[in-house]
């Protein structure tokens, strides 16, 4: 113990004090690990506040964890996954999204079986639709908070009206019977989209917008 104090310069007698401790340094209050039994303090330019302290493997890990800049366990918590918000999915929201989801599926199957031609436009819809319930059901779209999110969503869904308008009025045309079912579905899916378009006006565009007037 004496060599250790003489060869970092510190003082002799304080030095079984602190290995009796196991927890402070002389005299510096933070100790930089050098090795599993050792550690130096970190103000190292101020010869006379030198130390020595013990250092076990836990400190050496998450000094080492420190120095190189690993992610704390929040941040690497937020990168493992995405969490799935049940509640969303079971909320009036959601349900809307999964019918729009399904039904938009539903026209895919039948205009692959009777006019392929205009199943891209399902397809399209189906993975659009896709992409809002998850990033609703994840809550991943807060991240990007400078988006217009209800904007968006009220877009998505007057496109898609206009779409399977025009797609299930020239489906029905054909006389097919899988044509005709997805001319029924077409309309059912305009109407929930209509819908879905509504409440996003009245719930969170409109009132954004009186805010604004007032402000």
């Amino acid at each position: 113990p004496s060599g250790w104090a003489s060869l970092l310069g510190g003082p002799s007698a304080d030095l079984p004090a602190s290995l009796a401790g196991f927890s402070e340094c002389l005299p510096a209050p933070v100790c930089f690990p050098i090795s599993p039994g050792f550690c130096l303090p970190s103000s190292l330019l101020r010869p006379w506040q030198w130390g020595l302290c013990l250092a076990g493997p836990t400190e050496m890990l998450s000094a080492r964890d420190r120095r190189d800049g690993l992610p704390t366990e929040g941040a690497a918590a937020g990168l493992q996954g995405f969490a799935v918000d049940k509640t969303f999915l079971s909320s009036f929201k959601g349900i809307l999204l999964e019918t729009e989801l399904a039904l938009t599926f539903v026209i895919f199957i039948c205009f692959t079986a009777s006019i392929s031609a205009y199943m891209a436009a399902a397809l399209l819809e189906f993975f659009i639709t896709l992409a809002f319930l998850f990033l609703y059901a994840t809550q991943y779209y807060l991240r990007f908070d400078r988006l217009n999110w209800p904007c968006l969503d009220f877009l998505r869904c007057v496109s898609a009206i206009i779409i399977f308008l025009v797609v299930s009025f020239a489906a029905v045309t054909s006389r097919d019977g899988a044509a005709i079912a997805a001319f029924v579905f077409g309309i059912i899916l305009v109407s929930v989209f209509a819908y879905d378009a509504f409440k996003i006006y009245r719930t969170e565009m409109a009132p954004r917008t009186t805010q604004e007037d007032q402000q």
